[in-house]
C-alpha cells in the first residue's frame, strides 16, 4: 500500500518539475558572434512620426525648417502650453511634407539615406552645408503572451534588441515557451513573421536580433501550461477519482 501512495507521490511531482533544459537561455548552438550580419539600421516606414531639425551657421536660414508645432485655445485663440518641435507624418505613399520643398519621399530609406537627399534639397539654394538630424518620435514594439508584464513600449533610442524588449517585459513566466517566439514585422505592404530560439545562440544571428518600429513579439504558453489549462476543469474530478482508487487499493490489500 505504502509503495503505491509513493508511485502516486512521485508520479505528481514529476510532472510538475521543469527541465532546466527547457528554460535556460543560449545554451544550444555555438556560433561565431564575429560573424554575425544582423547590423543594426534604421529604415522609414508609413505612419512613422519623424522629427527634423536642421542646423547651420546662418541661423536665418534654418529658421523655416525648424518651425514649432503650437496648440490654440479654442477658447482665447491663444497659443495653449509651450510649442513642441515640429514633427512630419510619413503618410502611405511614405511622403512628407516640408517647409518649402514640399513633397519629400522618406518611406523605405534608411536614416542616413534620408539625411543626403535632404543635405540635397537644403544646399546651397535654401541652407549652406546644414547639419540635419532625424529621429523617430513614436518608435515602439509590442511583447505579448506569456510574460510578466505585456505591453507596448515607446522606445526613445530607436535601438533595441528583443532581449531588451524581453526585459522590459519583465522576462518570460516560466511556463513561457522559449523555443518559438514569434516575431512580426511589416515590410513594405506585407507583414513577415520570424521564429526565435532563446534557448540558441543563434538568436544573435537572427534578422530580428534587433527589433525594427512596431515590430510585434508574440511568446506562447509551453505545452504543459496549454494542457493543464485545457484539462484544469476537471482537476477536481481527476482528485475524486484518485482519492476513491486508493481507497479501493486500501481496502483490497488488506
Amino acid at each position: 500500500m505504502r509503495g503505491v501512495i509513493y508511485l502516486l507521490l512521485s508520479l505528481i511531482f514529476l510532472s510538475s518539475c521543469v527541465s532546466k533544459k527547457s528554460i535556460t537561455y543560449f545554451q544550444n548552438d555555438k556560433i561565431d558572434l564575429s560573424k554575425a550580419s544582423n547590423s543594426f539600421k534604421t529604415v522609414f516606414k508609413p505612419d512613422d512620426l519623424l522629427e527634423i531639425t536642421i542646423l547651420s551657421e546662418n541661423i536665418e536660414s534654418v529658421k523655416p525648417f525648424n518651425l514649432p508645432a503650437a496648440t490654440f485655445s479654442a477658447a482665447t485663440n491663444l497659443v495653449a502650453g509651450n510649442p513642441q518641435q515640429q514633427r512630419y507624418l510619413i503618410n502611405k505613399n511614405g511622403e512628407i511634407d516640408f517647409p518649402l520643398i514640399g513633397k519629400l519621399k522618406l518611406g523605405g530609406l534608411t536614416r542616413e539615406e534620408a539625411i543626403k537627399l535632404l543635405n540635397i534639397k537644403l544646399n546651397p539654394d535654401y541652407v549652406k552645408d546644414p547639419t540635419i538630424n532625424i529621429r523617430i518620435a513614436n518608435f515602439k514594439v509590442t511583447v505579448l503572451g506569456d510574460v510578466q508584464k505585456p505591453g507596448t513600449y515607446t522606445i526613445p533610442s530607436e535601438r533595441i534588441t528583443i532581449l531588451e524588449a524581453i526585459g522590459l517585459a519583465g522576462d518570460l513566466n516560466i511556463s513561457g515557451q522559449r523555443n518559438g517566439i514569434l516575431v512580426t514585422r511589416e515590410e513594405g505592404d506585407e507583414k513577415k513573421f520570424y521564429r526565435v530560439d532563446l534557448l540558441s545562440n543563434k538568436i544573435f544571428t537572427s534578422p530580428v536580433y534587433y527589433l525594427q518600429q512596431n515590430d510585434v513579439v508574440y511568446i506562447d504558453q509551453n505545452k504543459a501550461k496549454a494542457q493543464s489549462a485545457a484539462t484544469n476543469q476537471n482537476t477536481g474530478l481527476f482528485v475524486s477519482i484518485g482519492s476513491i482508487l486508493i481507497s479501493l487499493i486500501a481496502v483490497l490489500t488488506r
